[in-house]
């Protein structure tokens, strides 16, 4: 009777027990396997060079502003997973995105302090998406612009709570109140523990950087003090947090009264007005490399098509020249598009547009210049017309425009020394010449 008491009583205690193991066992090869993943290495610098693992790294990439906004909603998730696979099927090795949402539609931050936990899942699963397809992200923290609720939403915030020293837009850079505001976000983000790696996002290697702000602008104070100072602190701050990850700014590129040689370079005189300074900006201890945007069709009315692509020579050749000599940092030039607005627009106008872009950085790369890389504005998947400008494209819908990046993933790939970072471009350039 014992025995038998013993033995009935045994059976559901071992059968608990191995279920207990399964669990366990499962869940261990899962954390192993996001050990694994973590073993991915960071991107660093050394001087003009992205490297990763002792080999440099040039960076063929594009812009997705998107991902996280469309990764909330289940319809739309999917959109997220098809994109990265298609870049990291293109050989792209970077793509940049938005980290932020500042009280617009689904926002991440909806006050200060206060944060949608479902809109950061969607960030989770974007940053857990970019790991899977192997595509580093270049991660954005705010907008100089008002799309997203930008430095206009954060303003707002310090004038309800009845602590703002000015309307002024520009107050973003000066307010202590919104400084604290922006620290304090800067702070949650970089310490968010992803709820699907379990990695926080300051030590998971597949965020190539971060960016400060997209296109910052001060221009209450031309002399682009205002803005440096914000700089200093800010770069310091997200530093004092993350000293793994690269930081940049996020300019457009303009250079300011600090740079007199320069001001010519510029594409007209109103860009040294705007209390940003390239040189100045970039050459800050936190800062790792240096950003530029190429937009000719904003910055010029009256030029023809030749004539953007001579100042798109000279623009770009002389960021290069500054990274080589005067910052002695990697140049990327994180945005650039041609309008298909233009009156004379024909897509073979964007193929060349681009070709020079890319063969510049290609020149760059060849003889270890800083031209670091550049990331294309901006990319879509078929299906999200509405959310298109007059820059986007679906890269695989043009067989000329696809052929040119997988052409430039392909050839700085294979420069000396360069790293295979995207495990898509032995099969892919085995096949090009």
């Amino acid at each position: 009777m014992v025995a038998a008491g013993g033995n009935g009583l045994l059976f559901p205690i071992l059968g608990f027990a191995s279920c207990v193991v399964f669990i366990y066992m499962s869940f261990s090869d899962l954390s192993l396997s996001y050990h694994h993943e973590s073993e991915l290495s960071f991107v660093t610098r050394n001087g003009t060079q992205f490297m990763v693992d002792g080999k440099i790294l040039y960076v063929n990439g594009w812009n997705s502003y998107w991902l996280m906004d469309h990764a909330v909603d289940e319809y739309s998730r999917y959109r997220i997973g098809s994109m990265l696979q298609a870049g990291a099927k293109m050989g792209l090795t970077v793509c940049r995105t938005w980290a932020f949402n500042d009280g617009d539609y689904n926002a991440l931050q909806l006050s200060p302090g206060r944060f949608d936990e479902r809109v950061f899942k969607a960030l989770d699963h974007v940053i857990a998406e970019a790991r899977k397809h192997g595509v580093r992200l270049l991660l954005s923290l705010v907008n100089n612009l008002q799309a997203y609720g930008g430095k206009t939403q954060y303003v707002k915030w310090a004038w309800q709570d009845g602590v703002g020293l000015s309307s002024s837009n520009d107050s973003f850079f000066f307010d202590p109140s919104i400084r604290r505001y922006f620290k304090n976000y800067v702070l949650t983000l970089l310490t968010r523990k992803n709820t699907i790696t379990g990695i926080e996002y300051r030590n998971d290697p597949i965020i190539f950087g971060w960016e400060l702000i997209n296109e910052p602008r001060c221009m209450s104070d031309p002399s682009g003090d205002t803005l440096q100072d914000w700089l200093d602190e800010m770069s310091a701050f997200v530093k004092s947090i993350d000293n793994k990850h690269l930081l940049t700014v996020g300019l457009e590129g303009f250079y300011g009264p600090k740079s007199p040689k320069r001001l010519t370079v510029n594409p007209e005189f109103w860009a040294a007005t705007l209390g940003a300074d390239f040189i100045r900006n970039s050459e800050i201890a936190n800062v790792d490399f240096a950003s530029v945007h190429i937009y000719p069709d904003h910055w010029f009315h009256v030029q023809e098509f030749e004539e953007k692509l001579n100042f798109l020579s000279k623009w770009m050749l002389s960021h290069i020249e500054d990274g080589d000599n005067e910052l002695k940092k990697p140049v990327m030039f994180t945005e650039y598009g041609l309008s298909n607005l233009n009156k004379d627009f024909e897509q073979s106008q964007r193929d060349r547009f681009y070709k020079t872009i890319l063969d510049t950085i290609y020149k760059s790369a060849k003889r270890n210049g800083s031209g670091g890389g550049a990331l294309v504005w901006q990319f879509l998947i078929e299906g999200m017309e509405e959310f298109n400008d007059d820059f986007g494209m679906v890269p695989w819908q043009r067989a000329a425009t696809y052929k040119l990046f997988t052409k430039q993933s392909c050839r700085l790939t294979k420069l000396p020394g360069s790293v295979l970072q995207n495990k898509n471009l032995k099969e892919l350039c085995s096949k090009r010449p």
